[in-house]
């Protein structure tokens, strides 16, 4: 399980390496662009919290979730970012943003076991929200395709963070044979979701 996290870990990377080359030349745009859009996730407490709950309902699952699941957020989230790019509109943005962070928090809260196919659709949902934030507030001199590929690795960092905490935790649980820690962490998550939902974070 953890080789296929590092593989999906590798792979962005090789990826984010790919496409830089791939671009028809280099320069202050791309520069600003990457760098913008890897900041982005990292910026908000919103941003962070979903992502890091992504990594933590995927270690949950387990098996094929591992990397299936944040594979889904990303692929998904790189949707919502082309149309925020585009300058087209996404319904409610920092609500589902806010409602991202309540339903994964209260997934890992209560353990909540669905097929990965139903996990895949639930992060993909919201990632379509994280993903139009990010592309809506690129840089007017950043380079698209790089400023995507920023925040597309941060995620992607953050997802890894996530699942290494979940199986961490886990191993914990598994020698005390108590899943306490990861349901107070998913309750903490819910509880901050709704903070910002209500606008006191």
């Amino acid at each position: 399980m953890a080789n296929r996290t590092q593989r999906l870990i590798l792979s962005t990377l090789a990826l984010s390496a790919f496409s830089g080359m791939a671009e028809a030349h280099t320069g202050v745009g791309s520069t600003i662009g990457f760098a913008h859009g890897f900041m982005h996730p990292l910026s908000g407490i919103d941003h962070m919290l979903a992502m890091v709950g992504v990594g933590l309902f995927a270690a949950r699952l387990g098996g094929r979730a591992l990397w299936l699941v944040p594979l889904a957020f990303v692929a998904m989230m790189a949707v919502g970012g082309a149309m925020g790019m585009s300058g087209l509109g996404l319904p409610g943005v920092e609500l589902g943003i806010a409602a991202s962070v309540i339903v994964l928090g209260a997934c890992v809260a209560l353990n909540l076991s669905l097929p990965v196919s139903a996990a895949m659709g639930l992060v993909g949902f919201f990632a379509l929200f994280h993903g139009h934030a990010h592309g809506a507030e690129m840089p007017l001199e950043a380079s698209g395709i790089t400023y995507g590929l920023g925040f597309m690795l941060a995620t992607a960092v953050l997802h890894a963070f996530g699942i290494g905490l979940g199986l961490g935790i886990g191993q914990l649980a598994s020698r005390n044979g108590s899943t306490m820690v990861l349901r107070v962490a998913g309750v903490a998550m819910t509880a901050a979701g709704v903070g910002l939902l209500a606008g006191y974070i």
